[in-house]
């Protein structure tokens, strides 16, 4: 329970509802038939639910499984407790804008499962924000960080899984990295994504007063160790 407590809340709450959702079907309470995208059911049948449980389904257990849950976990938790550390409201809006850029792009791709998509994108934002970290795969390929995503990709082929998938994480993370970080320092351009205020109201932490400020310094970002970061 400690070390499930020591993972940001955002990650935490995800990784909790996808090991949840995953183990249901594994054990035969849940269908994946019951979870995936179907805008038909969605709209003709009020089965809302399948806009957020697609997310949370990994498919069987497996070599598959094994490898985008962790990679998921990794750098969801990496971006909570790096660039998006303090600003948790923050976070929770570029979850929301990947689920619903994701989400409009299922209606036109037969895409029934999101959860590897949302995977690329936070692995695509997290490489992109450190750029010079030098990563090794298994300890056989040896990159830059922003290399991350493709190969990832490719990783994701050799294991028989869609590519089109990974293409759109990886779409939808350039997108908001764009407008995120690129747009609003060139040269006459300006922030366009705004979290809103009620957001932050509802999960922000409140500000640290004289009497609740810690006398001990906080540890620094954590993360799954899987590979070697230089």
């Amino acid at each position: 329970m400690d070390i499930l407590m020591e993972i940001p809340p955002i990650t935490r709450a995800y990784v909790v509802a996808c090991l949840g959702v995953n183990g249901a079907v594994q054990l035969g309470f849940l269908s994946p038939y019951h979870l995936y995208f179907n805008n038909k059911l969605i709209w003709e049948q009020k089965e809302v639910w399948r806009l957020a449980t697609n997310f949370l389904y990994f498919g069987p257990m497996g070599l598959n499984f094994l490898f985008h849950f962790l990679f998921l976990y990794r750098y969801s938790r990496n971006l909570e407790e790096g660039s998006f550390r303090g600003r948790t409201a923050d976070f929770v809006f570029f979850f929301l804008f990947g689920m619903g850029i994701l989400t409009v792009a299922a209606f036109f791709v037969n895409i029934i499962f999101l959860g590897n998509a949302l995977n690329l994108m936070f692995a695509y934002l997290w490489a992109r924000r450190n750029p010079y970290i030098r990563m090794t795969f298994f300890g056989v390929i040896n990159f830059q960080a922003p290399y991350l995503p493709y190969v990832l990709t490719g990783f994701s082929l050799a294991l028989g899984s869609p590519v089109l998938v990974d293409v759109l994480g990886i779409v939808c993370g350039h997108l908001y990295y764009y407008l995120e970080d690129v747009f609003p320092n060139v040269e006459g351009g300006f922030k366009i994504l705004h979290t809103p205020q009620f957001l932050k109201r509802l999960v922000d932490p409140a500000p640290l007063t004289e009497e609740t400020r810690p006398n001990e310094q906080g540890e620094g970002p954590g993360g799954f160790d899987w590979g070697d970061e230089e």
